[in-house]
């Protein structure tokens, strides 16, 4: 079995993790999945592996994912971008990506590329399945390499927390749902890669995070 290399950038004011996904010995593919504010440790990581970007994938359109995906489209070259289609407005609404309530009001390139369920796509031979967990935003995704037990989560959950369900257009009900759905459907020995923090496992969280434990939120 091929197993994917995640490398994490912490990226700007709001240390939001973006990631680069490749497959070790299957040739110089990858993915980018989030595009942080001032992205350039990311860009010289793909540049100095000589790394080719098949696509950039998008876990949700919030400024903090969204700010670097200008700069990276123009610093590495076209690739398609994917995000889920229920934040189809999201990349060039200031309102919608939450920027304008940071006086820096940003309008990205929109999408080329639409999630619509469960999507399916592959990168160097490795199956990965793409989920709809809405909840801190409703075109959030979560996406999955079940065969390795790895999925990179977003802003769904992290590392002894949730995201936040208090933005205008996040869903406390369905956050709850996804959380219940998606993330704690999958095995325990799961690593998810959280939009912001350090990694954790699906079983770590299910054990002591306080909003995933009996009588928690």
């Amino acid at each position: 079995m091929q197993t994917p290399r995640i490398d994490t950038f912490c990226l700007g004011d709001f240390q939001s993790n973006s990631f680069v996904v490749t497959v070790p010995g299957a040739g110089d593919g990858c993915w980018i999945v989030d595009c942080g504010q001032d992205p350039e440790p990311l860009i010289e990581h793909v540049r100095a592996r000589g790394l080719r970007v098949e696509a950039i994938l998008l876990t949700h359109a919030h400024y903090d994912h969204i700010a670097g995906l200008d700069e990276v489209r123009e610093a590495l070259g076209p690739m398609p971008v994917w995000l889920h289609e229920a934040e189809a407005a999201f990349c060039g609404d200031p309102m919608l990506n939450l920027s304008a309530f940071g006086g820096l009001p940003l309008r990205a390139q929109a999408p080329d590329h639409w999630f619509r369920g469960d999507d399916r796509l592959d990168l160097a031979g490795t199956s990965w399945v793409v989920r709809h967990a809405p909840g801190h935003s409703p075109g959030c995704v979560v996406i999955h390499h079940p065969d390795s037990a790895q999925a990179i989560v977003g802003d769904t959950l992290f590392a002894g927390s949730i995201g936040r369900t208090d933005f205008p257009t996040s869903d406390p009900a369905a956050m709850r749902r996804s959380l219940q759905t998606v993330l704690l459907a999958m095995p325990d020995e799961t690593r998810i890669h959280p939009g912001h923090g350090p990694a954790t496992t699906i079983g770590a969280e299910r054990r002591s995070n306080p909003f995933l434990v009996p009588g928690g939120w």
